[in-house]
């Protein structure tokens, strides 16, 4: 079996949907979010010549992904998650705010990046507060490792970057060093990234500043 096949970028988790988000799900899904499949996306014609096409792998309730979309116009977002409940909600906050340069896509983001981005074609790849794994012998199903690290930057333009963001300790030092010992990334800092004021807080992000957690971000481009 393909090692890379046993990979799995989530771990499903029962969440109740509240009524916005259930009609948002029920009644947006068909416009906003494409269907997983084995051809890959013509983000040209997806949305209408983009600047530039920016991953967000799991975008948990989507609180970054609509306010960076937002004051980004000119640029397009494709979000994947598979929560549900975050779906709905990153849905309804679309529609409400008008946005027309985000797309979900609503699968396995490990699938999705091998039979639908196209190789070096995204400006960027966001990777923010991924599921640490924090137990020792769950630390193979980290995402951050390789050979998923390759595939993610043999997805990203040259001089694209990968931008990832934790608040694990042990997490982020090993995704320091995953991401320091690939051949195609360099980091533009010399160890961890300075914040990047761009980058809204999450809620999810605020409850671990309540916990006295430090957040360590972490920026590398592609050679």
């Amino acid at each position: 079996m393909d090692e890379r096949k046993s990979i799995k970028s989530y771990v499903i988790r029962k969440g109740r949907m509240s009524p916005a988000q259930q009609t948002a799900y029920r009644e947006l899904k068909q416009k906003w979010v494409l269907p997983y499949g084995e051809t890959l996306l013509d983000f040209e014609s997806i949305f209408s010549s983009p600047e530039g096409v920016v991953l967000e792998i799991g975008f948990g309730m989507g609180d970054a992904t609509h306010q960076i979309a937002s004051e980004n116009p000119g640029k397009a977002y494709l979000g994947v998650e598979v929560h549900k409940p975050g779906v709905g909600k990153l849905l309804d906050r679309i529609e409400k705010r008008g946005l027309t340069n985000i797309r979900i896509v609503e699968h396995d983001v490990c699938e999705v990046l091998r039979s639908m981005i196209p190789p070096s074609s995204l400006e960027g790849i966001h990777i923010f507060f991924p599921d640490p794994w924090p137990k020792k012998k769950h630390h193979k199903r980290r995402l951050i490792q390789e050979p998923f690290l390759t595939e993610l930057a043999e997805h990203l333009k040259p001089g694209g970057y990968l931008y990832a963001a934790t608040d694990w300790d042990d997490y982020a030092e090993q995704m320091l060093e995953v991401l320091s010992t690939n051949g195609l990334l360099e980091n533009r800092y010399q160890d961890f990234a300075d914040p990047q004021k761009w980058r809204p807080l999450t809620n999810f992000e605020q409850k671990g500043l309540k916990k006295s957690h430090r957040i360590h971000e972490l920026y590398f481009v592609r050679k």
